[in-house]
């Protein structure tokens, strides 16, 4: 059947769900958005996701037309009028429609989507294996010009750099910052294992407040893993015992080789693989009940 889109209040078959062209999401990439994980009937972290929804709104001075109670009760109903147990959302706000203009006064009232389906951002296999990776020559944009902290509707930075994962064939693309320190990967925060430690890049280096970044630290700690928030080179992920990357589509998912460094035995590692078991065990039996 056709996906059911929540569009500003109602519901709309995917051939119809339509925005205007004057949109300023579309027009100028001005707005905001969450990719939501939900597994057995359950919505993951979905407090958390709507936390840093708000969080870039105020960051972006943009009105949510609807209240956080409304959006929770929302997101869920899509779930439920697509008749999925287990898939991916995708909430959206835009500053809403406008004229040509750049200036977002002349757009009086915001947009809200909601689109619930499912989504495999890897194949299976890269799961099993392990990922590839190369350092590609775009940089992440610079914190003083828009924080990474926003989830924001322009992804041409992180594109670019995916464009030339793919012209080299490999799995994922790492990103830097301006100072040449370790950022995040196109859609990915990272992590390495060292001599039983962990560490990651800290936001400030231009890598998005993960909610799944944020899980494998409390999984971490649960475990008795010493993890440390901190810059790192890529000389630090060269020598590394694992790597592996974290976000809402991929989850966890390791990376055996970057430019052309085997890292570890090239295989997915074991400290790696007992964060994935843990993981997997709290996506399947925690977050907000879908069917009650």
């Amino acid at each position: 059947m056709d996906l059911q889109i929540y569009i500003d209040g109602d519901f709309y078959p995917e051939a119809d769900a339509k925005i205007s062209v004057f949109d300023h999401g579309f027009l100028y990439g001005d707005g905001i958005f969450e990719g939501i994980r939900f597994y057995n009937s359950r919505v993951f972290k979905l407090d958390e996701h709507l936390d840093r929804l708000w969080d870039s709104a105020k960051a972006l001075l943009l009105t949510i037309p609807i209240t956080r109670e409304e959006m929770e009760a929302a997101t869920l109903e899509t779930i439920r009028k697509n008749g999925l147990r287990d898939g991916y959302i995708r909430l959206i706000v835009s500053r809403g429609k406008g004229n040509l203009g750049l200036s977002p006064d002349r757009c009086p009232k915001a947009s809200v989507v909601i689109i619930a389906a499912t989504i495999q951002l890897y194949p299976p296999e890269a799961y099993e294996r392990g990922m590839t990776v190369i350092t590609c020559g775009t940089r992440r944009v610079s914190a003083g010009a828009l924080s990474p902290a926003v989830k924001s509707l322009n992804y041409l930075n992180n594109i670019m750099a995916k464009i030339e994962a793919n012209l080299a064939q490999a799995d994922e693309g790492l990103m830097l910052n301006e100072q040449g320190y370790v950022a995040e990967c196109t859609g990915d925060n990272l992590f390495i294992v060292k001599r039983g430690q962990l560490y990651t890049p800290p936001i400030y280096s231009g890598s998005l407040r993960g909610i799944t970044w944020e899980a494998v630290l409390a999984i971490a700690a649960e475990l008795g893993i010493p993890a440390h928030v901190q810059e790192l080179t890529r000389y630090d992920l060269y020598t590394a015992d694992e790597f592996f990357l974290t976000g809402t589509a991929a989850e966890v998912i390791a990376a055996v080789k970057l430019d052309n460094r085997i890292i570890g035995d090239g295989t997915p590692g074991k400290l790696t693989q007992q964060i994935i078991a843990r993981f997997r065990e709290l996506t399947q039996s925690t977050g907000t009940a879908i069917y009650t």
